[in-house]
């Protein structure tokens, strides 16, 4: 008899206990040991403890920023949060010094309807949004008895020490290779760059297999992550030194080979092992910064294949060169933030953020003037509380409550039975260095960070003269869990889910825009001279009928390249967007089934555009081999336009037209 299969978790439940995976960041970890905690003691030494735990607490969530990447993207990553913190701080100080309770209730339900909105324009303004509310609400409610703006300067300071350990200390591995191309300034930069040959030759090698879409998902990761890493403020237009320039070409040469590769995944047919060769061997010369040696040429039996020797070869003279290259990013215009704060995503979420961060504060404050507080004198737990338990790029609703409530409980009874036995003010600076180490760890889970930082917390506010309060702040933080759940589960004006519809119409925007820019290109001659003369990639030359006068060889040839780096900067929008779009449909699913509901099938409309632009990928690559495409090309490619004209009314308004024909 088999054994009754284990019934399987429900969504929302698995997802509480999911914990990520990954080598210990161990760069991080000192620098979140060198963080906090001598900010502290310097305060101490200074006599200037109120200060100091500011300063801390800046270095704290900072720390919570410090994820993995290159340190041009640190300064937006960790700079952005640190300047609307200290701005939070700053109105909270003086609101809350001289508004009444009412009065300051309603500021704080402003401000947290405007930062909920502007979180929705990506990740580095959620997390600002999030560092303005926590602020606010410690500045209105933190007992210090210096004034805002020093206060504001000092959460600076604490924010800004962080960054510059970022900016300033090696990683693991960094010191290694040839110091002439400048490991040591760009070492996130290079390992996101051989990410992408890596990732460009598992693709490679999973064709023909059902792994081959979620290794192309893993290209599409590796690709945004390399973008990043590149496109931080200290890159410019145009380079400004051998190690950029080298890691820019190297960059832009893994565009077409991602795009053969895809192209290959596509077609679904097994490709020789010999392939993936060229891209790992691309990968370990990103690594080490050596040169390439001599790369394996695959077979050239087909048009992806041939696409695929063409990018290695192209790759191999850009790495020799590294002239530098275009990341092809697209800038996004002020308009468009504005438009996606002010959407159904933005709206939704403002929303819900001003009322559980305005109900936790006029809530907080009735309990403290009824003196339910006893001896504590700050109530901006509860509403810093909700902020986090509020944010929805920190996992679903019912997930961010269970882990939150069980790393309170437990990091408040950790901190109890140390706060017993440790010296101070000498053991609670050792506490605050300890939990400032721990932080990069603790991310990968929510409970486990949440645990860290209440320990953290509770040491800085003991350090400031306040008593042990344990007890009170998981009372809170209970508290802060009922009034997010309840406020998750209101009714909204408009339609739910209106987040992850408006990822869905972005990215199907975006498909609609890289297909016609393949279409159209091919309708009218890739080298916008007309139809006599045809751009052919096998050589990177002009193929005419008659021989070209020199100048119309060269305008013809820079006309090519033009085009492919906008089909290029299309493609790249088209697959982010759609990875964003995956990325809050799988948050919403793993809601309770009360909120679920409302975004069930979007998963489905999502797929069909990933196909869809797979489709328009292997296109390109087809069109630029042979000027047409085959039967196959044109009837996957209807089938998928039709389909999506089925679906196109349940994404929303903001849903595109595409032509249900080729």
């Amino acid at each position: 008899m088999s054994p009754r299969p284990t019934p399987a978790l429900p969504p929302w439940l698995a997802h509480a206990l999911r914990t990520q995976r990954g080598p210990v960041p161990w760069s991080a970890v000192v620098r979140g040991a060198l963080a906090a905690g001598p900010l502290l003691l310097v305060a101490l030494c200074a006599d200037r403890t109120g200060l100091g735990v500011v300063a801390a607490i800046a270095a704290m969530l900072a720390g919570i920023n410090d994820r993995p990447g290159s340190r041009r993207v640190s300064v937006r990553r960790l700079g952005a949060p640190a300047l609307a913190g200290a701005l939070g701080l700053l109105v909270g100080t003086y609101a809350g010094g001289h508004l009444g309770p009412v009065p300051l209730t309603v500021l704080l339900t402003a401000l947290g309807l405007v930062a909920g909105s502007l979180s929705a324009i990506g990740p580095v303004a959620s997390a600002a949004g999030t560092q303005l509310l926590v602020a606010a609400a410690i500045g209105a409610g933190m007992p210090v008895p210096e004034s805002g703006w020093q206060r504001a300067l000092a959460f600076l300071a604490g924010a800004g020490w962080l960054l510059l350990l970022r900016l300033a200390l090696p990683t693991p591995g960094s010191l290694a290779g040839d110091h002439r191309f400048g490991d040591y300034r760009f070492d996130g930069e290079r390992a996101a760059v051989a990410a992408v040959y890596d990732a460009v030759a598992d693709l490679l090698h999973a064709a023909g297999t059902p792994a081959a879409t979620d290794r192309r998902a893993a290209l599409t990761a590796a690709l945004d992550q390399a973008q990043d890493a590149l496109a931080g403020p200290r890159l410019r237009r145009y380079t400004g030194s051998a190690a950029e320039r080298r890691l820019h070409a190297q960059y832009a040469a893994a565009l077409p080979l991602a795009e053969a590769a895809t192209a290959l995944g596509w077609a679904g047919r097994p490709v020789a092992a010999r392939a993936a060769e060229g891209p790992r061997r691309l990968a370990a010369a990103v690594r080490r910064n050596t040169s390439t040696g001599p790369l394996p040429a695959p077979s050239r039996s087909a048009p992806a294949l041939r696409a695929l020797d063409d990018a290695l070869l192209q790759a191999a003279d850009a790495f020799d060169q590294g002239d530098g290259g275009d990341l092809h990013t697209r800038r996004i215009e002020a308009a468009t933030r504005v438009r996606a704060a002010l959407g159904a995503g933005g709206r939704e979420y403002g929303l819900r953020v001003a009322l559980c961060f305005g109900a936790s504060a006029a809530i907080a404050q009735a309990l403290h003037r009824t003196h339910w507080y006893g001896q504590h004198t700050h109530w901006y737990w509860l509403p810093a509380t909700a902020v986090f338990l509020v944010k929805p790029d920190l996992g679903p609703l019912v997930s961010r409550v269970l882990c939150r409530a069980a790393g309170t409980v437990l990091g408040a009874l950790v901190f109890a039975a140390l706060a017993a036995v440790l010296p101070r003010p000498a053991g609670l600076v050792a506490l605050v260095a300890l939990c400032g180490a721990l932080i990069p760890v603790a991310t990968r889970h929510f409970a486990a960070q949440t645990a860290v930082v209440t320990v953290l917390v509770l040491a800085l506010v003991m350090s400031g003269g306040e008593p042990q309060a344990s007890v009170s702040r998981i009372g809170e933080t209970l508290l802060a869990c009922a009034i997010v759940i309840v406020v998750g589960h209101l009714p909204m004006p408009g339609e739910r889910g209106g987040g992850v519809r408006a990822r869905l119409a972005t990215a199907g925007g975006a498909a609609q825009a890289y297909l016609q820019h393949v279409l159209g290109a091919s309708g009218e001659g890739a080298d916008g001279l007309g139809g006599a003369d045809r751009a052919d990639p096998a050589d990177g030359a002009v193929a005419t009928d008659r021989a070209l006068p020199a100048d119309r060889a060269v305008l013809a040839d820079r006309a090519l390249k033009t085009d492919r780096a906008e089909r290029w900067t299309l493609r790249r929008e088209a697959y982010r967007t759609l990875a964003e779009a995956r990325a809050a449909i799988g948050l919403a699913a793993a809601e309770l089934p009360a909120l679920a509901r409302h975004t069930e099938g979007t998963d489905e409309i999502a797929a069909l555009l990933e196909r869809l632009v797979d489709t328009t990928t292997a296109c390109a690559v087809q069109l630029d081999d042979t000027g047409r495409l085959t039967p196959e090309h044109t009837e996957r490619l209807t089938a998928l336009l039709a389909e999506w004209d089925g679906l196109r009314p349940r994404v929303g308004a903001g849903a595109p037209r595409m032509p249900v024909a080729v």
